[in-house]
């Protein structure tokens, strides 16, 4: 009961690259779980800093149960002037808690595991609203950490894709975004424009770092046509109002001025809004066909701790998990 593991970033970026396909069944399991009602996943709390308005330090505690049977908190900084040093935007560490003690048991770094379950959360979301893993054309608008996971996630799940396409407010970003996407067996292009690499694409995935809608006008998007809203803030409320949208979870997503919250503001009501993923997965609610499809995941934390659990067994299992022996002073109440 007392043992306590760190995992490190090296050792986890290996787990993951051998386990895409089990992250998104894990994803898949977590989010069923959660729908169930078998989890608790309260509002993140957001740390902000008044001399820099755009960075943030997010604390989402959760815990899931079911099959899983763990709590915990990841702790994540959102720093977007990082990558003005070619640094990654977001670090992150993730503490896991024994659901019978409360005593925490692992520290793993959590950036990647972030990364991996938001990339998971994408792809299947992407599966359930299209009814397969065919595309002709996927395009891809931001070219960070996120969207590199997503491509290589969309790799692992062997889908069969014609052509990605890449835009970037920044065209080196995306020029070593379609680089990659290169080296994963797919062909890859640039776009000069978002109106030249949504058009005629089937998927198209926002994973930016805007604060605030830039995506306004209401036919941006046309029937059949899937829009994965990862960054969550991209598309104005009359793109909202005018799809099917699917959310990862309705409370936490209508909060902090994400695009479904600017909509629900605007209207005063949610009824804009036709179910969660874990619906689309039981079939109480079917992929339109009528008007185009958006999914919209807040990052729910419960996500986190299933693919951290797994993560963290895998590592202790192959001997990639260190051990710090003593970690708790006191293992008695008296002696």
């Amino acid at each position: 009961m007392f043992d306590f593991h760190v995992v490190g970033g090296t050792a986890l970026r290996t787990l993951i690259d051998a386990s895409r396909p089990d992250i998104v069944e894990t994803v898949r399991s977590a989010y069923l779980t959660h729908g169930d009602g078998a989890s608790v996943n309260p509002n993140s709390y957001f740390l902000r800093f008044p001399e820099k308005p755009d960075a943030r330090i997010i604390a989402l505690p959760a815990h899931l149960g079911g099959d899983y049977g763990v709590s915990g908190i990841k702790w994540i900084a959102s720093y977007p002037r990082n990558i003005e040093r070619n640094i990654p935007r977001a670090s992150a560490t993730l503490l896991l808690n024994d659901y019978e003690t409360g005593y925490p048991f692992a520290c793993l770094e959590a950036s990647q595991i972030s990364s991996a379950r938001t990339a998971a959360s994408a792809v299947l979301g992407a599966q359930e609203l299209t009814g397969g893993r065919t595309a002709d054309r996927i395009c891809l608008v931001g070219a960070g950490v996120i969207a590199r996971n997503i491509a290589e996630f969309f790799a692992a799940q062997s889908w069969s894709v014609n052509r990605f396409v890449v835009y970037d407010q920044d065209a080196s970003y995306a020029a070593s975004l379609t680089r990659r996407i290169g080296e994963l067996g797919y062909g890859a292009e640039q776009a000069d424009s978002f109106e030249a690499a949504a058009a005629d694409a089937d998927i198209v995935v926002f994973a930016t770092t805007a604060p605030e809608p830039w995506v306004t006008r209401a036919d941006t998007f046309v029937t059949g046509q899937t829009v994965l809203n990862i960054s969550l803030r991209d598309l104005g409320p009359d793109v909202i109002v005018g799809a099917q949208n699917i959310l990862d979870d309705v409370d936490h997503c209508l909060t902090a001025n994400t695009s479904p919250h600017l909509a629900e503001q605007r209207l005063g009501h949610r009824d804009f809004i036709d179910g969660t993923l874990a619906d689309v997965l039981r079939g109480k609610v079917t992929p339109a066909v009528d008007r185009p499809r958006i999914f919209s995941p807040f990052g729910l934390g419960v996500l986190d701790l299933a693919v951290g659990q797994r993560l963290y067994r895998q590592a202790v299992d192959k001997g990639l998990a260190v051990p710090v022996p003593d970690f708790f002073g006191e293992t008695q109440r008296w002696s």
